[in-house]
């Protein structure tokens, strides 16, 4: 797909699906802000992959640093990427985290924790990145949100349950902003992935656990990252617009709803 000089800001983009997707929009052309949490030395790796990967906009990729559950940093964070490319196209919520606080066998201050910091990180987080981009958007005529959600929005998350909480509150709030920001010509979509192979599932993967979840697709394996970009790619394309409040299911039949 074609995204020459579209300026993207990907949030947790430097790891993991964020990078196949930074990675993927830097391929089509795209200038890419890839916003990171904490770990410099992967952020650095990332940023030299998008340099060396022969996207047309080479040398105009950048690092951000900012906790997306902190409501300053996101306004700060979205100001300085706006600076830094030029003004905003695209904009990608995928950073988020998971605790596992199964209900049976977490204790109440460890339960409070668990739902506080995943509602930060996962729903207040990407709710006010969406405000915080919609404002550049809108003074510049238009723009693409996609949020990345989750299967276990739908199928339910016993042993996290504030993850699918917040998942499928961050699904609805994306509908509900596709409705608010469509006269504005901003459009906002949703990407629902299962599992996916990722550094951070490979040790579930790995384990006899992962015959099971592998087994839950028809396919018998779990999504690749470039599979879940490729679908983030296609709600930001032009001539999407009318699929503005989707969410498309990238899980391998593994759930149908």
């Amino acid at each position: 797909m074609n995204f020459a000089g579209k300026r993207v800001v990907v949030t947790g983009g430097t790891r993991g699906i964020g990078l196949a997707i930074s990675k993927a929009f830097a391929a089509g052309g795209a200038c890419v802000a890839m916003v990171y949490r904490s770990n410099d030395d992967a952020a650095q790796a990332a940023l030299a992959q998008l340099e060396a990967s022969g996207g047309g906009a080479a040398g105009k990729h950048s690092l951000h640093c900012a906790d997306v559950a902190d409501p300053e940093q996101v306004r700060l964070v979205i100001d300085e990427a706006a600076l830094a490319l030029g003004g905003l196209d695209i904009v990608v919520n995928n950073a988020g985290i998971g605790i596992y606080h199964p209900i049976d066998s977490t204790n109440y201050e460890d339960w409070q924790a668990a739902w506080q910091q995943t509602l930060a990180a996962n729903l207040v987080g990407p709710a006010n990145v969406c405000f915080c981009a919609a404002q550049h958007m809108m003074k510049s005529g238009g723009g693409r949100i996609v949020n990345i959600t989750s299967r276990g929005a739908y199928r339910g998350e016993p042993i996290k349950p504030a993850y699918g909480a917040s998942k499928a509150g961050l699904t609805s709030l994306s509908q509900s902003l596709a409705i608010a920001l469509a006269p504005h010509k901003i459009f906002v979509g949703a990407v629902a992935p299962g599992f996916v192979n990722t550094e951070l599932t490979a040790e579930r993967l790995a384990s006899s656990e992962g015959v099971e979840i592998k087994a839950q697709s028809p396919f018998n394996r779990v999504a690749e990252p470039e599979e879940v970009a490729h679908a983030v790619l296609f709600l930001a394309s032009t001539g999407a617009e009318f699929s503005t409040g989707t969410v498309i299911d990238v899980n391998g039949a593994s759930y149908l709803r």
